[in-house]
């Protein structure tokens, strides 16, 4: 947490110095008021001074003013310090993570990401606060309450060497206790948001499958756990503060029974044991501000423990240096090179041995069974994964030699999830080209087949869309997917299975439109339904990683088992259904 502070609070060094000035001087203060106090006492009212009490009593008033007016303006100073902190490590955060690859992604986990950028960093924000305001003053009002007490009587400030170790231990022992307990509530809160993220995402499932009680008793059990976690150390701390009050309240007692047998005999003046008093109770309370402080310091810890961790984690795909970065420049052609990737302890490869050249101006469709690496393979263009041996290349360059910002420029990637932000039509299709005019968005809708759809929303083009397009059916998110890849007009499009929630119809109808709107570029779509794939130029197909054919639909069907294998699985699928809309099927049997 140390290097964490240092790292982020080295901007605010000017702030945090107004600070531990102001709060020097609230401290001081502080201790200087009860020897103020003892003066009205043995020097104004026992000799009936009148003169003396105004004046001191008018000193120690603007002194108190002064003290307020150094709390608020130090109050105020730590709070700008520690919320510029929460802004800057969450911005750290969010950064690192979009440098992250699919590895870190999956490695950290979303929820476990989302609370380390909520949870973690508030957390750690609430310790500056309190320590800026407690914390760094507590050790100043102790040493100098220790000082002034001795100033006062020396035998008196011997039950010093009983009590403040007294406290020390206490506090040990909380320090030694929480810190395991709050690693587990920042666990435990990470497997909260990881059940909710599931059951809002998977809501539909759920209900589908009657799994609505025992996911409501698996959250159950989660929540019930961290409560069960966070009761431990709400006992824990429920005995500390009692404790941290018996030993201030003791440490009263006994200082009036001696310090009163003390002024029975003369050697202690009554104004001189009030203000012993006061610097013992300040003391004290210091040591017990210090103990709420501290208080947060193993969930700060933990929870600073964790942020660093991602700020840490280096990127498995590292971008090309400045100095060698190139360009990407040509036509587009996509050239696979004896390509091997396999996922970090996996023991087989998702791929082995591809080579492959997608040119530009044909349209080069993949097909395969399930797990056969069609969606690895496109994943490796755009180097959301990097090859374990051989290269990919775009236009005679490795991917791994690109400018990456400039590489994913001439990329038109619709994945196999069609995924829609938060806002207008409009705003989604101009994500990938914000300079695009209302006729290049007609344009893209119209070949998309996304035109009526769009019209027939409530705004057109300025209708809403909600967060990952939750207001639209699955073919009509596919649809504005594309759409939105049209309007970049990329040299390279990649197309993962971007059809699947089409009817056939549509289906033919888009990709009809799309051959002679992407004529002169690279196309390459993954697809699972052969009647996608008829129209391509070449298909590619994968089985078990490994590139068993290319060549046309007629050409492997005589030439290549596993794609006459898919095709003939299909075939009898569409059979058994009755062939209902019949573009398909029949388009193959022909």
């Amino acid at each position: 947490m140390i290097a964490l502070l240092r790292t982020y609070l080295r901007p605010y060094r000017i702030r945090l110095s107004v600070v531990i000035v102001l709060l020097l001087i609230q401290a001081v203060g502080q201790l200087w008021l009860p020897s103020l106090n003892a003066d009205i006492i043995d020097h104004g009212v026992v000799t009936g001074d009148t003169g003396r009490i105004m004046r001191t009593g008018g000193v120690m008033l603007l002194a108190t003013l002064l003290l307020g007016l150094c709390s608020i303006a130090g109050s105020y100073y730590s709070a700008r310090v520690a919320m510029g902190l929460g802004r800057d490590l969450r911005a750290a955060l969010f950064h690192r993570v979009q440098r992250f690859s699919l590895r870190e992604v999956n490695t950290f986990g979303t929820p476990s990401l989302i609370t380390r950028n909520t949870n973690d960093v508030q957390q750690v924000q609430t310790f500056i606060v309190m320590a800026l305001t407690l914390m760094v003053s507590a050790p100043i009002t102790m040493v100098g309450g220790v000082i002034m007490a001795l100033r006062e009587n020396v035998e008196l400030s011997g039950l010093l060497l009983v009590i403040v170790p007294v406290m020390v231990l206490v506090i040990a022992v909380v320090m030694v206790r929480a810190i395991p307990l709050f690693r587990s509530v920042q666990r435990k809160i990470d497997r909260i948001n990881h059940i909710l993220r599931e059951n809002l995402t998977g809501i539909r499932v759920i209900r589908a499958f009657v799994r609505t009680r025992h996911e409501e008793e698996r959250f159950a059990q989660a929540n019930a756990d961290l409560t069960g976690t966070m009761l431990s150390v709400a006992r824990l701390f429920a005995v500390t503060i009692p404790a941290m009050m018996f030993i201030i309240n003791s440490a009263s007692i006994a200082i009036l029974w001696f310090g009163g047998h003390l002024v029975d005999s003369g050697d202690l003046q009554i104004g001189s044991m009030t203000a012993f008093l006061s610097y013992m109770i300040q003391i004290l309370f210091a040591v017990l501000m210090a103990v709420m402080s501290v208080a947060l310091v193993p969930r700060a810890a933990a929870c600073a423990e964790r942020v660093q961790e991602v700020l840490l984690t280096q990127p498995a795909i590292v971008p090309a240096p400045p100095t060698t970065a190139r360009r990407p420049q040509g036509t587009g052609t996509v050239e696979f090179r004896e390509v091997e990737f396999r996922y970090p302890g996996a023991q087989d490869p998702v791929l082995s041995n591809v080579t492959l050249t997608f040119p530009p101006g044909l349209t080069t469709a993949v097909v395969g069974g399930t797990g056969a690496g069609k969606t690895t393979l496109i994943n490796l263009i755009p180097r959301l994964h990097d090859v374990t041996a051989g290269a990919v290349l775009v236009d005679g360059v490795d991917v791994r030699e690109h400018d990456q910002q400039e590489l994913w420029h001439r990329l038109g990637v619709v994945p196999q999830r069609a995924f829609l932000f938060s806002g207008t039509v409009a705003q989604n299709l101009r994500y990938g080209k914000d300079t695009a005019t209302h006729d290049e968005l007609l344009h893209a809708l119209e070949v998309a087949q996304a035109k009526q759809v769009v019209e027939e929303l409530p705004g057109g083009l300025d209708a809403q869309i909600e967060q990952g397009g939750a207001n639209l059916s699955g073919g009509q998110r596919q649809r504005l997917a594309i759409a939105r890849a049209l309007v970049r007009r990329p040299p390279i499009y990649i197309f993962d299975d971007s059809f699947s929630a089409l009817d056939h119809t549509t289906d033919a109808r888009l990709r009809a439109a799309l051959r002679t709107d992407t004529a002169d570029t690279t196309v390459i779509i993954v697809a699972q339904r052969i009647s996608t794939v008829l129209s391509a130029d070449r298909i590619v197909v994968l089985d078990e990683g490994t590139v068993v054919g290319v060549g046309t639909h007629e050409e492997l069907l005589l030439g290549c088992e596993t794609y006459a294998e898919i095709v003939a699985s299909q075939l009898r699928t569409a059979d058994g259904n009755g062939d209902r809309d019949g573009s398909g099927t029949r388009t193959v049997h022909q």
